[in-house]
């Protein structure tokens, strides 16, 4: 913690008490004479120069000898008044010797008034001091680092220092031109000059006051800052400083997709509204990370009606809520429906999709956790393979539109029950694809979302909160990860491309190791892990081992030279598909063994089928997840 007062150099400080006590002492000694003598009888000697100086000299170092100058003035008390008026009276005996010594004119009565005129300067000033100082100067601060000595960091250390929360040390920046000067009293350093700070000042926080910047370059600012383990804070963006919605100190958390997110490619518009624009638009799922995310997005192209569906009562409420307020703030009349209801029941869905006549729909509802499928084969199979048998009939039967599946990266070889119930989805579309009727079936594959309810992210971030242990279940394992907006926006433009049955594949960029996520977010809070390297850190890493089903590495193909769209990040997928004569015989047998509530059976059927389904723990990736990582 920080005080503006601790930032004044020990030697400044003793340099300033010595010089205000010599001009106290030269003003008691000047005016004891005056009220002695009267101003028009005073004449100084040389003699009574040297009492002066001898007294002076005297005084101030028996305020040193003694500790005065080492005392803290906001504790002054009566302890320390006693000394102080003790060490003016040995003072004053000396004054009276001066004139034995020296032969200096000196009267009985100057050095009883020198006393009482030195006594309320130097203790009086000092208890006042103390009584009415101004309290910001003492309050214990947090240190801060400014990063960005621009009008945002100027703007920024003005409101902090109406604030009693933190205090600003020094500014970092990156211009060359202004390293070496001052702004608003504070050094502006190079951004290189971390290490050497952190030596000085020890651990501070950097509040980044770049409201305004490019999320590539916000990812490097980041990246260069992440190993200091210095906890990160970023002003608010100032579209919202401007508009009154955010002060400029109401910092905010660097969120981890601005550590591992990339530059946004522009949506094309075309794309966004093909399916969404004056339509009737359903999300299945609407209550789920995405499917809260769908329909953010869906809102902002103008359906004609949005129809919410969901079998959770609460997540449904949520979105609902969350969707009317938006619609309020911006005086939008759209017509949002929300429904409880099951993608299960094929009749419920029919009922739905003519009633609201649907035109649009994105099926985002699955159950999308690996270890709770895997331990729960027949609700995953049910809700992710029969659920979307069913609701994609219902779809044909009312002739919808177009159909979008929410698929996964996990679909790809699955080694889990998950992945292949979300694999045989896509083929169950694939083949209802190749029958005759109005509806567009699309499926749109993706990897991790950063935020969402199955995401590491949420769960590192309370473990690291409650001091550890970060639980991992591999060190080589990694993951593809994208933030939820720009999946979003990308599974819809990605919707609007196809004929048919066609399997789109997102780029998700570059894999990340999840020990290194793991590493990166305890710094981003400000702490270290607690390692062979490091054995003071703070948090430390718990490796559980892989969970059944659980692959090192995920893939986003099956086959090879995806094919190139009108959008740079998405791709399509040449794989192989089924006839619809095959997809519904595989569906009867797992109705079949449903019914029998054999697991056993269950899982058979998805090893049989063509899934490329290998229930194992893991595959033997390891030197390709070590390439993959290197690249």
């Amino acid at each position: 913690m920080v005080r503006p007062i601790d930032l004044i150099p020990s030697p400044i400080k003793l340099l300033l008490a010595l010089t205000y006590d010599l001009f106290s002492l030269a003003v008691a000694f000047y005016f004891a004479y005056i009220i002695r003598l009267g101003i028009d009888n005073i004449e100084f000697s040389r003699f009574e120069n040297i009492a002066f100086i001898c007294v002076a000299i005297s005084t101030l170092a028996l305020f040193y000898l003694f500790d005065v100058y080492n005392s803290f003035v906001r504790f002054f008390n009566a302890k320390a008044l006693l000394k102080i008026q003790l060490l003016l009276i040995i003072g004053c005996i000396i004054f009276y010797l001066c004139s034995l010594v020296f032969d200096a004119f000196i009267p009985r009565s100057v050095p009883i008034v020198f006393f009482v005129i030195a006594s309320i300067q130097i203790a009086g000033a000092r208890a006042l001091v103390s009584l009415i100082s101004r309290k910001h100067l003492f309050d214990e601060r947090e240190g801060v680092v400014i990063y960005g000595a621009s009008s945002a960091g100027r703007q920024l250390v003005h409101a902090l220092s109406l604030g009693k929360k933190y205090q600003p040390l020094v500014f970092l920046d990156e211009k060359k031109r202004y390293v070496g000067r001052r702004v608003l009293g504070l050094k502006i350093h190079s951004h290189h000059n971390i290490a050497k700070l952190i030596k000085k000042h020890g651990q501070f926080k950097v509040l980044i006051a770049i409201p305004t910047v490019d999320p590539a370059r916000l990812k490097q600012i980041v990246a260069h800052l992440e190993p200091y383990a210095l906890e990160l804070l970023i002003v608010p963006d100032m579209s919202d400083i401007v508009s009154g919605k955010r002060n400029i100190d109401e910092l905010r958390e660097v969120s981890v997709d601005e550590l591992l997110g990339r530059k946004p490619v522009e949506p094309i518009a075309e794309l966004l509204s093909a399916n969404i624009t004056d339509k009737i638009v359903m999300v299945s799922g609407a209550g789920g990370s995405i499917g809260k995310e769908l329909c953010r997005q869906i809102v902002l192209n103008k359906p004609k009606a949005l129809i919410l569906l969901d079998v959770s009562e609460a997540l449904l409420y949520e979105i609902h809520q969350e969707l009317s307020e938006t619609l309020a703030e911006k005086y939008n009349s759209l017509h949002v429906e929300p429904l409880i209801g099951n993608v299960q029941n094929g009749m419920l869905m029919s009922h739905i999709f003519n009633k609201h006549k649907v035109q649009t729909i994105y099926h985002a509802a699955a159950y999308k956790h690996v270890p709770m499928v895997e331990n729960n084969v027949i609700a995953g199979v049910t809700n992710n393979v029969l659920g979307t048998y069913e609701i994609a009939q219902a779809a044909i039967y009312c002739e919808v539109e177009t159909f979008v599946l929410i698929s996964t990266d996990k679909a790809v070889r699955p080694t889990n029950v998950m992945g292949a119930t979300k694999r045989l989805a896509e083929l169950v579309l694939q083949g209802f694809a190749k029958k005759e009727h109005n509806t567009r079936f699309i499926m749109v594959r993706f990897g991790n979302v950063l935020g969402s309810s199955g995401s590491v992210v949420p769960l590192f971030k309370k473990q690291i909160k409650n001091g550890g242990p970060i639980t991992i279940t591999h060190p080589d394992i990694i993951r593809y990860f994208m933030t939820i907006p720009e999946a979003a926006q990308l599974v819809i433009q990605a919707g609007a491309m196809g004929t048919g049955g066609d399997v789109f594949v997102l780029d998700m960029g570059k894999p990340v190791k999840i020990v290194d996520l793991a590493y990166k977010m305890t710094h981003l809070m400000g702490l270290t892990v607690k390692d062979a390297t490091n054995p003071n850190g703070d948090v430390p890493i718990l490796y559980s081992g892989l969970r059944p089903g659980e692959k090192l590495f995920e893939e986003l193909l099956i086959g090879d030279h995806p094919r190139k769209t009108q959008h740079q990040r998405i791709f399509t997928a040449n794989e192989r598909s089924l006839h619809y004569s095959e997809v519904a015989k595989i569906i009867h047998q797992l109705k079949l063994a449903m019914c029998d509530e054999d697991e056993a059976e269950i899982r058979k059927i998805l090893i049989a089928a063509p899934l490329d389904y290998q229930p194992k723990n893991s595959l033997n990736i390891v030197k390709k997840t070590k390439a993959l990582v290197a690249s």
